[in-house]
């Protein structure tokens, strides 16, 4: 590999590494001390760049991508405080377990505390959010260090789709010249080729082979045996990436008669193994001590995925005295109220798919048969509220109509605050070809439009990102990206004026300061975002406009924006109003 200089040839023997481990992608932000890695990656034939100016959007971008992926999708930006902007995601990636790897430009060592322009403390800035930091070594074309930089880079890609995958960061250092301009002497004619290209046969410079943690023979009998019960449950919370293998839980849910009580970032709330197991969504509507105190508890409980979304469940879970088995194969804990009794440590896939083959239990079809009629009423409930002629349109019906819209295969972003609660509680379990996204991890508003088109630049999927107008103002910059990085989608944009959110809240009873200090109306007309950012645009305040204003979104090219009028106290008060008459219908 001839060079220029050193850091052209540091820059390509990265970005060939990248490629070798299998990195199709990298997202990168305009600056001067990264130049030797972005021009490196821009003339690698097999890695697509992505463009984003702002870094904190960029971040997000790439964190939506390889949330999509569920490979590692690497960032580059330049010294100084763009590498700051990326620690939002960062701790969203750490928490969700999503393969980010971070290429942070520096200045040269040096240079560090001495005042030096655009020059911060980068060694170890994201703490331990990372799973692994390096600070690399200044460039140098010597055959040891470049390969200590490709086994660096192998072992990067590693790290972050490890167990647990999560971010990774390489802090970079340069001196100039940082273009490719040609020094005399600085790369050796007679470098040792397999430091400076790489090995001949296209293989990484370090092969990884990773194992799965699973459990030995007598342990996973002595779960079976635990989970041969008359009646159980399989509770699947928000899934890691790339997710879990819906046909291995179908197999265990068939082998155990368990339903399987599904969040709508695990993986199973739509597929085709939802026509065949009794799977339940509408639990935030109904799941309440009036009802559930007259039920028997269930005798054993299998988690799977991170915390659920839904309060509602969590705290019934806390109210039983089943046995209740935390799976996770990093051996985290994620159960946050502490009345699980195991912890589990395996790939829930696998133990899954191998706990099928053993359990023997009493079938109960009457158990199933509760949940499932439970769910047929919270959506008669909902439906006879909100049906054709019976108004009530409010926020969850958005979701609803979302859930019964989207065209198939679809890919779904759901904000945090309102949307993600109201897709739990309103997005029914259905055979639909829907993967359903969202930052469950540190739950922020921050980077939300970001994330959702990253998510869809990975696929040729139809976008959908369902978002409160606070998320949207957040990360409005990240639309950018529509026209940067050639995304289309479908934004619905719940716009409350401010942040509804807080009517769930004690502290709206408190006013002031409820509405200045936290519902905070902004008074903001979006409608000019999408003239800055060339976007479709439509207003709609009522089901069959908004309907109508989806259809048509779906059916053209281009992003759009669905600005629905809602109010967000109503909306919260009629989701209240569904909860009694569901509790009341249940608990007769």
């Amino acid at each position: 590999m001839s060079a220029p200089n050193r850091n052209v040839l540091w820059g390509r023997a990265l970005a060939d590494e990248l490629a070798r481990g299998g990195v199709d992608s990298v997202v990168v932000s305009p600056g001067s001390r990264s130049t030797p890695l972005v021009t490196a990656v821009e003339e690698h034939d097999d890695l697509h760049v992505f463009s984003v100016l702002d870094e904190r959007s960029a971040a997000y971008f790439a964190l939506g991508r390889a949330r999509r992926t569920g490979t590692v999708t690497p960032l580059i930006c330049t010294s100084g405080t763009a590498a700051a902007n990326y620690h939002p995601a960062v701790i969203e990636a750490s928490q969700s377990r999503v393969p980010l790897l971070l290429l942070t430009a520096d200045r040269p060592p040096e240079l560090r505390d001495s005042g030096a322009n655009q020059t911060v403390d980068q060694e170890k800035l994201y703490g331990d959010a990372v799973r692994w930091y390096k600070d690399l070594p200044e460039p140098e074309a010597e055959a040891r260090k470049l390969r200590s930089l490709r086994t660096t880079v192998a072992r990067a890609l590693t790290e972050a789709t490890g167990t647990p995958s999560g971010p990774v960061h390489l802090n970079c250092p340069f001196r100039k010249p940082l273009e490719p301009t040609p020094v005399a002497g600085d790369v050796p004619a007679d470098l040792d080729p397999l430091a400076a290209v790489g090995r001949d046969d296209g293989r990484p410079f370090v092969a990884t082979t990773a194992g799965t943690p699973q459990l030995d023979r007598r342990d996973l009998q002595r779960l079976a045996e635990s989970l041969s019960v008359e009646r159980g449950l399989i509770v699947a919370g928000p899934a890691d990436p790339p997710g879990v293998d819906p046909q291995a839980v179908t197999a265990l849910a068939h082998a155990t008669g368990f339903p399987i009580v599904a969040d709508p970032l695990s993986g199973l709330r739509f597929g085709g193994h939802t026509r065949v197991t009794t799977t339940v969504g509408g639990y935030d509507g109904y799941l309440d001590p009036r009802v559930t105190d007259d039920w028997p508890d269930p005798d054993a409980v299998l988690r799977i995925g991170a915390s659920p979304t839904s309060k509602r469940l969590r705290k019934y879970l806390a109210r039983t005295d089943a046995r209740q088995f935390v799976v996770d194969p990093a051996g985290a804990w994620r159960e946050a109220e502490f009345t699980a009794t195991d912890l589990v440590v395996a790939d829930p896939s696998r133990l899954a798919g191998r706990l099928a083959e053993l359990v023997g239990g009493p079938d109960a079809p009457d158990w199933r048969e509760r949940w499932a009629d439970a769910d047929r009423t919270h959506r008669e409930v909902v439906g006879d509220a909100t049906g054709d002629g019976a108004g009530g349109y409010f926020e969850g019906t958005v979701l609803a109509d979302v859930a019964d819209l989207a065209p198939e295969p679809a890919t779904l972003v759901v904000s945090n605050s309102n949307p993600v609660r109201d897709a739990d509680r309103y997005m029914p379990p259905a055979a639909a070809g829907y993967t359903v996204l969202g930052n469950r991890g540190a739950s922020g508003i921050d980077g939300v439009v970001s994330t959702a088109l990253g998510a869809g630049s990975a696929t040729t999927d139809h976008l959908t990102l369902v978002i409160g107008d606070l998320a949207y103002y957040h990360d409005s910059n990240g639309l950018l990206s529509v026209l940067r990085c050639g995304v289309d989608a479908t934004i619905v944009l719940i716009g409350n004026d401010g942040g509804g959110i807080f009517y769930r809240l004690p502290i709206e009873s408190f006013d002031p300061p409820f509405t200045e200090a936290f519902k905070t109306p902004h008074g903001l007309d979006f409608e000019p975002t999408a003239d800055l950012y060339a976007l479709g645009y439509t207003a709609v305040d009522d089901r069959e406009a908004f309907c109508d204003a989806y259809a048509d979104s779906v059916a053209s090219e281009g992003t759009d924006v669905i600005d629905v009028r809602t109010n967000g106290e109503a909306s919260q008060r009629t989701r209240e109003r569904l909860v009694e008459e569901t509790v009341a219908e249940l608990a007769e």
